[in-house]
């Protein structure tokens, strides 16, 4: 419906023309992705980048890459409105110190369940061998595919533990 009203000349101006004060023409190159309800959202593009290099970027693309382009552009401009020393890289670095908090806290998490099944082993082992059977070690009572189990189990999570302490 804006089109064709656009087309007969009674819509206002879109946010980017209404900021430079300028007449809407009906190819503007803006209207599309800067409509009149948001004008917030050119005023930071247009703040960070310019209204002249967003006209040239967005003329410089093919139609279908336009929309992606100007969300990239509106993300990085309001990260730097925002933080304007480090912008969306600022948001980058604080997510990627949030991964290696997590994975360690994983990491360790794993660690205790590792140290808790060898201690569940050791105190399954030393039942059996409490129950009656003499002079069989401990050893013998778990079934030879059980320890083959938990070793998996522990190579496993040893493995998936230095991965996630040690991976970029």
């Amino acid at each position: 419906m804006r089109e064709s009203s656009r087309k007969q000349g009674t819509s206002s101006p879109c946010a980017a023309c209404k900021l430079l004060r300028r007449r809407c023409a009906q190819d503007c190159v803006f209207a599309p992705y800067f409509p009149a309800d948001e004008p917030q959202k050119f005023a930071n593009v247009h703040k960070v980048f310019g209204a002249s290099n967003v006209n040239k970027m967005l003329q410089e693309l093919p139609v279908h890459q336009r929309g992606d382009a100007v969300s990239s552009m509106v993300y990085e401009a309001n990260a730097r409105v925002r933080d304007p020393v480090y912008g969306c890289v600022g948001a980058i670095s604080s997510l990627q110190h949030q991964i290696d908090v997590l994975q360690t806290q994983l990491a360790l998490a794993q660690a205790e369940v590792v140290h808790m099944r060898m201690r569940q082993a050791t105190s399954v082992s030393g039942l059996a061998g409490n129950s009656g059977d003499s002079g069989s070690p401990p050893s013998k009572l778990v079934a030879p595919h059980n320890r083959t189990m938990f070793a998996l189990d522990m190579m496993v999570d040893q493995a998936n533990m230095g991965e996630s302490l040690w991976s970029c």
